[in-house]
């Protein structure tokens, strides 16, 4: 999965760093906070976990949290003009689709 949605998400903010419009930190915002809401249910589900299962889900948790600010530092520099975009874009930026 993360290697379908890397290249898609680094794609689409490619094509919109050429609108020239300007950067909206929120947006990159929304897209750490939704990937360290998803890395701390991660955690939970280690907390209940033991031995290998436990440290995967932890490794997991905070890859989960990698990709999430990668995502905020690309939105960011792609000086996007969210003022601009559709519901469904912005979504699927913050999403990583």
């Amino acid at each position: 999965m993360r290697n379908i949605v890397l290249p898609v998400l680094s794609a689409a903010l490619l094509s919109l760093a050429g609108c020239g419009g300007q950067g909206d930190d929120s947006l990159g915002d929304d897209a750490a906070d939704a990937a360290e809401a998803e890395a701390e249910n991660i955690e939970a589900m280690a907390a209940n976990a033991s031995g290998e299962q436990a440290d995967r889900l932890e490794g997991l948790a905070d890859e989960v949290e990698d990709r999430g600010e990668a995502a905020e530092e690309r939105i960011d520099e792609s000086d996007v003009d969210a003022g601009e975009l559709t519901d469904a874009q912005k979504n699927a930026l913050v999403n990583g689709q």
